[in-house]
């Protein structure tokens, strides 16, 4: 019975690592994993910032390339203004080197300062700690780390690998580096026609500003998604996680069998499928509860009805050796095998009462014509003889309009013990009739008899597995008290049903009715 509650090995179970998580660890799981995808638009970031620096580059190649043709058009007493001006508009420091052992004209000396490069060491804990995340974030997604931007301490043409590149061609050469507070600074170089090498750098200030921002607000949508994620993770694991696990107790204990009347969690308020589960559990339960009393209450009984016939033989037996008189030894030996029969009759009816529900479940239903099969069964009926010259009549339907799907040996099993009963009930010369129909989607089965009828207050005993009402007359015994519940059972399990009822118009004698689904036309 164990065996039946195991499934096959993989067969509808998780594997690996994520099947030994608890449900509730399972949805963190789903949903920190939605944040880790989320946390992978910090990538984007990278990719915003190289594009800035890209776009920056090529900026500065079209304004060093428009100041170095204005330089070279300007009178050479004329150029440092002109610098000084140009660097002030774009915020860049422009340098002209006239040759390669000449000091540059510097645009910072005839001007203010354009940018700053600031000491990292005297910046507040804020600036460090976005500096920080800086780095962090540059290691995380492997970013490029551009050279440190110093100032030579001699400012010649040679402490510039960019002017001196392009001193020696007609292209704009552009690099970047990385001032000490990390931020970018381009410079880029070109020939300023016969006035020499122009080099403009700049400190691309607010490039770090608008990663920065990016970053920040990708973070405040970060932490408000994973607040909200894990608030949602928590919620879904009281409401789905917390009732299985007050079910799946539940259920523990019913099979433990430890409190016979343990009550599964209906969760009526609940609409979705974990309420449709613990109702159907709830459901199985009781049906199982049900099952479980009837089959005591069905052991017992047996147990009660075998006993009767097994003390009655274990008298004869007893009385045997110590009577001597050959008649009295001949009524011994016929009580015995009355007992005998009887205990084999019961037997047989108790095995085949006891697995109807197995194998109905099992049978394969076939079409079945009910007036066809009624007529075979009365025939052969018939041809083994009728006692107390009791008739039987049978009013058989147009053939085809009584079909169904069915198990036909059982169906017939049904109707020959009601033929049975109702001739074991009948007087002597009686009729017992007995008609199919089709009603609607429904076929309709009557067995009548013309004998005393059934109690109203009997007519749902009758259907209870031992329950005995015999005719008067008829040995003690001689039915075990089945053939009406098997029938029942038969009937149900062809989801049918089956009743007793009067007859008509005040006749003597009962009618049992069955009603079973009619095969589709």
């Amino acid at each position: 019975m164990a065996l039946a509650t195991v499934s096959r090995r993989g067969e509808l179970e998780p594997v690996g690592w994520f099947g030994r998580l608890t449900l509730t660890g399972r949805i963190l799981a789903v949903n920190v994993f939605a944040l880790g995808v989320l946390a992978g638009s910090f990538l984007y970031i990278d990719g915003y910032r190289s594009k800035l620096v890209d776009d920056r580059m090529a900026q500065a190649s079209i304004e060093v390339r428009m100041a170095a043709a204005a330089v070279a058009a300007a009178p050479a007493a004329a150029r440092p203004q002109l610098m000084a001006r140009l660097g002030a508009s774009d915020q860049s420091r422009l340098r002209l080197y006239p040759d390669a052992s000449s000091a540059p004209i510097d645009s910072w000396d005839y001007g203010p300062p354009t940018y700053e490069l600031r000491d990292p060491k005297a910046d507040p804990w804020r600036k460090r700690l976005a500096r920080a995340m800086d780095r962090m974030i540059d290691i995380v997604v492997g970013a490029e780390r551009p050279e440190e931007f110093v100032e030579p301490a001699r400012d010649r043409l040679a402490a510039w690998p960019e002017a001196v590149a392009a001193s020696r061609s007609s292209t704009v050469v552009t690099r970047l580096r990385r001032a000490p507070e990390r931020t970018p600074v381009i410079s880029s170089a070109t020939r300023a026609g016969d006035a020499g090498v122009l080099l403009l750098t700049n400190n691309q200030r607010e490039i770090v500003r608008s990663v920065r921002a990016e970053r920040f607000w990708l973070g405040i949508i970060l932490l408000g998604t994973g607040a909200l994620s894990m608030l949602l993770s928590f919620f879904l694991a009281r409401t789905i996680a917390r009732p299985l696990r007050r079910l799946a107790l539940a259920a523990h204990r019913v099979r433990l069998g430890r409190a016979r009347e343990v009550q599964l969690p209906r969760l009526p308020s609940r609409h979705d499928e974990i309420g449709t589960l613990a109702r159907a559990l709830s459901d199985m339960s009781q049906a199982l509860r049900k099952r479980i009393d009837a089959t005591e209450a069905f052991a017992a009984d047996v147990a009660h009805e075998i006993k009767n016939p097994l003390a009655s033989l274990r008298s004869a037996v007893d009385s045997l050796d110590l009577v001597n008189d050959p008649e009295l030894r001949e009524k011994l030996i016929a009580i015995i095998r009355d007992d005998v029969a009887r205990l084999d009759r019961l037997i047989t009816d108790v095995s085949e009462a006891s697995r109807m529900d197995a194998e109905l479940s099992r049978a394969r239903f076939e079409t079945v014509d009910i007036g066809n099969m009624i007529e075979q069964l009365i025939d052969a009926r018939e041809a083994r003889g009728i006692p107390n010259d009791i008739r039987l009549a049978f009013a058989r339907p147009n053939r085809g309009s009584a079909v169904l799907f069915g198990e036909g040996s059982r169906l017939a099993r049904v109707i020959e013990n009601l033929i049975d009963n109702a001739i074991s009930f009948s007087p002597h010369g009686g009729l017992v009739q007995v008609a199919a129909t089709r009603d609607q989607n429904e076929v309709v089965i009557r067995v009548e008899d013309e004998g005393p009828g059934v109690a109203l207050d009997a007519r749902e005993d009758i259907f209870n597995r031992f329950h005995s009402d015999r005719p008067e007359g008829e040995a003690f015994g001689r039915h075990s008290g089945l053939g009406l519940a098997i029938a029942k059972a038969i009937v149900e399990g062809h989801s049918g049903s089956i009743l007793v009822t009067d007859r008509d118009e005040d006749q003597s004698g009962a009618r049992f009715i069955i009603r079973l689904p009619a095969a589709q036309r």
